[in-house]
């Protein structure tokens, strides 16, 4: 789990002693966690999902899907802003609409 937290604290460019900060523990508690030195509390483990924008089960199990929605996918989509996550909305429904025209005219001609 700490490398997972690790990985994902770079990936969002954040320091170490930001991420504690950001959780309220020191950042050597925050070491202690990232090298699996330690395990973080319940309520410190909710805060690190909610900062670091991961779902339990990533920080726990390493999955790298979320309801089959590749990882990466998700974790941009985390970041967009709301009129962006219209918009990404937007386009999946157009690929839906696509998607079910192609199926049915495929399966009943």
């Amino acid at each position: 789990m700490g490398q997972r937290i690790k990985l994902r604290r770079k990936e969002l460019k954040i320091s170490q002693t930001e991420l504690a900060e950001l959780i309220d523990v020191s950042n050597n508690h925050m070491s202690n966690i990232e090298n699996a030195k330690t395990k973080p509390s319940m309520d410190n483990f909710i805060k690190l999902c909610e900062v670091l924008k991961v779902t339990p089960d990533y920080l726990l199990l390493g999955s790298i899907h979320i309801n089959n929605i590749p990882l990466e996918i998700y974790d941009k989509l985390r970041l967009c802003s709301k009129d962006d996550l219209k918009l990404a909305n937007s386009i999946i429904e157009l690929l839906v609409k696509r998607n079910h025209s192609q199926w049915n005219s495929n399966n009943f001609i």
